[in-house]
């Protein structure tokens, strides 16, 4: 069993909880070359976890820091379908069964299908990247994933004209996600991308961590990887993508619209409403006397995606 390691400098509950919901605890707010800098750093846990293997070519658009610990990428988890406590993913998410599995992809596109999740994996080579993470709750991770662009496959659907978003559609099947009984937010979970942002080289379909297949806790079989926005953006364990016209609706924006923008980009000179986003806690940097970290614009990501919000406000477009 994988737990989280409590320490002086893990947030409270009551930090990282909205009050609406904090008051029935029932709801949670969800808050260079790569191989050598993570592969060099693989603990001895992340070898022994046995996980079936998942071989990917480094990319030139790794983060060189250090990765987080592979205990704390896989037992400091926001999915709330399985629990909204952070060692609930790891302790619940074993039910899930990721095979078999199928992917719809509807709507604004010419070439709509299903893709087995077998087909997925094999549509394009894998690359191994490094990304920050960073979660509105304060914290941080740089997690080294595995997967391809998400281009590869919406160049093989081929969007229509009239697409102009792509919204992600998650599993909600409450025979294997206990966290589904919980009315935390409206089933099942949804998140969206303009199209240009889902076009963007740094848009991952991930299928893998620490080059290993994704456990259940982090997503599997496959989510998607953003890491110039907010962690929740990233769906996890995805069934369906559609294409759009209008802008989606996404689950955290429909829960709380003042607190969650549809873009949801890093930007630390836009507090939340209950407390700032200037730092962030890096997981697994441990110590009493640890400092934070300065939260960069776009997440670090500024040179590659600021030009996709040129001319836009963005603390109004939060």
């Amino acid at each position: 069993m994988l737990l989280r390691t409590v320490t002086a400098n893990t947030p409270a509950s009551s930090e990282i909880t909205p009050r609406s919901v904090y008051s029935d605890r029932r709801r949670l707010m969800l808050t260079g070359a790569l191989a050598a800098p993570w592969l060099a750093g693989m603990t001895s846990a992340a070898r022994a976890a046995g996980g079936a293997k998942l071989a990917g070519r480094p990319s030139p658009l790794s983060t060189t820091e250090k990765a987080t610990p592979y205990k704390d990428v896989t037992g400091y988890n926001n999915f709330y379908e399985f629990g909204t406590e952070k060692d609930d993913p790891a302790r619940m998410a074993s039910v899930l069964k990721t095979r078999p599995w199928t992917v719809s992809v509807e709507g604004e596109v010419l070439k709509p299908r299903t893709f087995a999740i077998d087909e997925l994996l094999k549509l394009a080579a894998m690359e191994e990247r490094v990304y920050r993470l960073r979660c509105v709750e304060g914290w941080s991770m740089v997690v080294p994933w595995t997967g391809y662009p998400l281009a590869e496959l919406i160049r093989r659907v081929e969007p229509t004209g009239n697409a102009k978003y792509v919204e992600f559609v998650t599993l909600a099947d409450k025979a294997q996600m206990p966290g589904l009984w919980s009315p935390v937010l409206n089933w099942p979970y949804t998140e969206g991308l303009r199209l240009d942002e889902a076009m963007h080289p740094l848009t991952l379909l991930t299928f893998g961590v620490y080059g290993e297949v994704l456990p259940n806790q982090n997503g599997a079989p496959l989510r998607l990887t953003v890491p110039w926005k907010y962690g929740f953006k990233s769906g996890k364990s995805i069934v369906k993508i559609r294409f759009t016209e209008k802008q989606p609706v996404s689950s955290w924006t429909r829960a709380a619209p003042q607190e969650y923008g549809f873009f949801s980009n890093v930007n630390p000179d836009v507090p939340h409403p209950r407390w700032s986003q200037a730092t962030e806690r890096r997981i697994g940097e441990d110590g009493f006397l640890q400092k934070k970290r300065k939260t960069l614009p776009f997440n670090g990501y500024s040179e590659q995606v600021a030009s996709l919000y040129a001319g836009m406000d963005l603390r109004k477009n939060f």
